[in-house]
């Protein structure tokens, strides 16, 4: 499901997914952070930042791009801290050490996918809520990326209208009254992407996604 939209408001966006943020940053340094006192998280926020302002479509997933800005400017900090967690072991040629934070090894790469499995079958079952399955949402997905991108449009804003998503999750429906008023798009329109956009709005309303989210391209809008 690769998907395009723009971001016409950064500080915004980045406050939508200061979960991600969160998240890759915990997994980056094998530890919970704590938001408000350690530094890695504050580091972790501004190269996301920077990742919004130095992206485009050349570098591919704006997700997986924002990871790789942000670990590597962990791993620079990492490097000029003198708190850095060194494994020392002794061979016969001598002592060598060991960044345990840098390295992204095996264990790393089978937790991240545990993640992932994880992250979708939470997903699965909040689409069943809904009495969507995968099956059905890739028959009902919008064949043109013109058509992708406008209904992705529409279920950011959707995500963040509370009116809305109150009645989506009270009613298990898309209010389409509302959505026509918020976005100016026809009943048509709505009903045929349905279950498409209901999908699109759980996903992007949730920080639980982080991995699902990186399937979403995402460049900003031209000024």
């Amino acid at each position: 499901m690769k998907e395009e939209f723009l971001i016409e408001d950064k500080n915004k966006f980045i406050e939508e997914n200061l979960g991600f943020v969160y998240k890759t940053a915990s997994f980056i340094c094998k530890k919970q952070l704590d938001r408000r006192n350690d530094e890695e998280f504050s580091i972790a926020i501004e190269a996301f930042n920077k990742a919004c302002d130095n992206f485009s479509k050349e570098k591919g997933n704006f997700f997986s791009y924002a990871k790789i800005v942000m670990r590597n400017s962990l791993i620079d900090f990492f490097r000029n801290s003198k708190n850095v967690p060194i494994l020392y072991f002794e061979e016969e040629e001598g002592m060598k050490d060991i960044d345990n934070t840098i390295s992204l090894d095996k264990y790393d790469r089978e937790q991240e996918q545990k993640s992932r499995l994880e992250e979708i079958n939470i997903y699965k079952e909040k689409l069943e809520e809904f009495k969507i399955n995968f099956y059905e949402l890739s028959k009902s997905s919008p064949s043109h990326n013109d058509t992708r991108e406008d209904v992705l449009n529409v279920a950011l804003l959707c995500s963040r209208n509370k009116e809305i998503m109150n009645i989506l999750y009270e009613t298990k429906k898309l209010p389409i009254v509302q959505i026509i008023e918020l976005t100016g798009r026809n009943r048509k329109f709505i009903e045929k992407w349905r279950k498409y956009m209901i999908s699109l709005i759980i996903l992007l309303s949730s920080n639980e996604y982080i991995y699902l989210k990186s399937y979403l391209n995402i460049r900003r809008k031209e000024q």
